[in-house]
């Protein structure tokens, strides 16, 4: 079974000439008018997307002339009630800048507002919150602050209307939160929802030694999840006693998703140990690679990969993200992780990319590990039958290389990229060394024609390798058959859909997808559930964020109408709504020239390291 995932995030564009978009149509929900121009009026009324500085008329494409690069922004001074690059006071013009939609900015933070205010009512501090019967609850062996250490960073950038809340969560932070609790916490979501959730608070407040001081402890209680023989982690934690059971397997993703969070945790508190632990899963996974560059979902506790299918959905989709990010968040001064990246994006396109037989919709499917992974592979035809699941149409678990590129300043790394410490370590962390140091050098392995420096905003096809200029119109494709699932009776897409195949088409009325088990008595099926995932929408948000195409932001705006009309209950989800607040919110609100997200929707600095990296050949 797979979630959907949607791999790499970008869009083609025209820039100067007429070029030919990959996709053209447009989408938009067809049941009801808009329920925003119902309440204050219709979109004429509002304010314009953008603005032109010299007063012109705009073009008919947004960025039909490339910007100038965006300053730097530093972090604010700490002040202990979130000031910091999330609060945008004066935001630096340049022309062409992506400027915020208010009215419907306004209507998402009116909609975690309201969530917010249900589960503070009703469960303030509990892990998991239950709208329907207005309880919440904890994981085993006690709270650990999940929804209010997942939620800190979603109210910096939301700014002033949230406030009153950021300081009400913080003061439970403040007094409430520990982890000294008996019990067994999962690794993998402990470290991108809370540790991740404190490092970004961290990084948003300005340096806030409270964030840091519980970042610290919970990455000392979870060191020893790493001390198998192999280094490959333990898939739990008991954080009370610091101790894990190390002797099981554990699944790629579970392996391969922390390493972002545990080298800023590195970074900022001086102690090495944290990122040395988190490299050296990579350097294990490394070794036990297979030919083509992908990886079974399912790896053994002597560090090799188990016989297990192969997927970009659950336990699969986070591995291939955090190898391109882990090269963008230190500043693209880590080859290797581009060229694990770039040799797995040729994987995946000739093995595991398929178009649909009538209307050409791309998806991605698995491989089963029918007698071995490597038979898996190669029985196309056969695997064609047997997997064709997508779940969670998901754009960012696998950029494009180019995409790097775009969202760090053109050229060579900047050496400027340091750690700027508003304030002095907690007092339980030592202080980390003097952020004067050069870039380090790139491997001499390393393929420069990977990547292309100076990539206009949106790319133009010309800039882009030929890796590059694949990966884009395969991510248009993806980004463009998820909203394809959207168009059903509520506008929301099902939990999981069946794409049609040469061997089973579709027939007349028939779409080239379905809900397996649906009809139209009984029960619907467990995949018509919809889950407030986020992924679309965050493919959507950096989707708009690379091209300024208005229709990515029509798509946030049906997307999110269909979450307020069939959704709305005491209770929410933060990171979708994080992802939909920003589509709408003036793309100074969160510069992707400095930062990086985890795959919870943290954002997290970009940086040179003080760390002297281990890994750095790929075999």
């Amino acid at each position: 079974m797979r979630r959907r995932t949607l791999q790499y995030l970008v869009l083609l564009a025209i820039c100067g000439l007429s070029v030919h978009l990959y996709f053209n149509r447009s989408f938009s929900l067809p049941s009801k008018p808009d329920w925003m121009d119902e309440y204050w009026g219709s979109e004429a009324e509002g304010e314009s997307e953008r603005v032109i500085p010299d007063g012109k008329k705009p073009p008919s494409r947004p960025y039909d002339v490339k910007p100038p690069p965006p300053p730097p922004q530093k972090p604010a001074p700490a002040t202990g009630t979130g000031s910091g690059p999330g609060r945008v006071s004066s935001p630096s013009e340049r022309p062409n800048r992506l400027l915020a939609d208010a009215r419907k900015r306004d209507a998402v933070v009116d909609a975690f507002k309201h969530a917010w205010s249900a589960y503070e009512t009703d469960a303030m501090g509990s892990d998991e919150y239950h709208p329907l019967s207005h309880r919440g609850s904890n994981l085993g062996g006690g709270g650990i602050g999940y929804t209010v250490v997942d939620a800190l960073d979603t109210m910096l950038l939301m700014g002033p209307a949230l406030d009153a809340e950021y300081k009400r969560a913080r003061k439970w932070v403040e007094e409430s939160l520990t982890f000294d609790r008996t019990g067994q916490f999962s690794t993998f979501e402990t470290t991108i929802r809370v540790l991740g959730g404190l490092l970004s608070a961290y990084y948003l407040s300005g340096g806030d030694e409270l964030y840091l001081h519980h970042a610290a402890d919970l990455g000392d209680r979870m060191l020893p999840v790493f001390e198998s023989k192999s280094g490959l982690p333990a898939s739990h934690v008991n954080l009370g006693g610091k101790s894990a059971a190390t002797g099981g397997g554990v699944s790629i993703s579970e392996a391969t998703t922390l390493q972002l969070e545990f080298r800023y945790l590195a970074e900022i508190t001086g102690r090495p140990i944290f990122w040395h632990k988190a490299e050296k899963v990579m350097q294990v996974v490394n070794k036990a690679r297979i030919p083509n560059g992908l990886a079974p979902i399912d790896m053994t506790a002597d560090g090799s990969f188990a016989r297990s299918g192969i997927r970009l959905g659950s336990n699969g989709d986070s591995y291939y993200e955090y190898l391109l990010k882990q090269y963008i968040q230190t500043n693209r001064t880590e080859p290797v992780y581009l060229q694990m990246y770039a040799d797995a994006m040729q994987g995946v396109h000739e093995n595991l990319v398929f178009k649909t037989p009538r209307d050409g919709l791309t998806y991605h499917r698995g491989a089963a590990a029918a007698g071995g992974w490597r038979e898996g592979l190669e029985d196309r035809e056969e695997e064609t039958k047997r997997w064709r699941r997508i779940y969670r149409c998901r754009f960012v678990a696998s950029l494009p290389p180019f995409f790097a590129e775009r969202i760090l300043p053109p050229g060579s790394p900047n050496p400027n990229r340091n750690i700027s410490h508003a304030s002095s370590p907690a007092p339980s962390c030592s202080a980390p060394p003097p952020h004067t140091r050069s870039t380090p050098t790139p491997s001499a392995k390393f393929d420069p024609s990977l990547t292309r420096p100076g990539v206009s905003l949106p790319p133009k096809m010309e800039e882009l390798t030929q890796a590059g200029q694949r990966d884009w119109k395969t991510g248009v494709a993806f980004l463009e058959g998820c909203m394809d699932t959207h168009k059903t009776a509520t506008g929301l897409s099902p939990e999981g859909v069946n794409f049609r195949t040469s061997a089973d088409p579709p027939k007349e009325g028939e779409r080239d997808w379905y809900i397996k088990g649906a009809n139209k008595e009984g029960s619907p099926p467990y995949d018509a559930r919809y889950m407030l995932r986020p992924e679309i929408s965050e493919s959507v948000f950096l989707a708009w964020r690379l091209t300024g195409d208005a229709r990515y932001r029509s798509y946030a705006w049906d997307i999110f109408s269909a979450i307020e009309r069939h959704c709305r209950l005491p209770g929410g989800r933060s990171e979708t709504l994080k992802y939909l607040y920003l589509t709408f919110a003036d793309e100074n609100v969160l510069d992707l020239n400095e930062v990086v997200f985890n795959t919870e929707a943290h954002p997290l600095p970009i940086f040179n390291p003080s760390i002297k990296p281990l890994f750095t050949k790929y075999s």
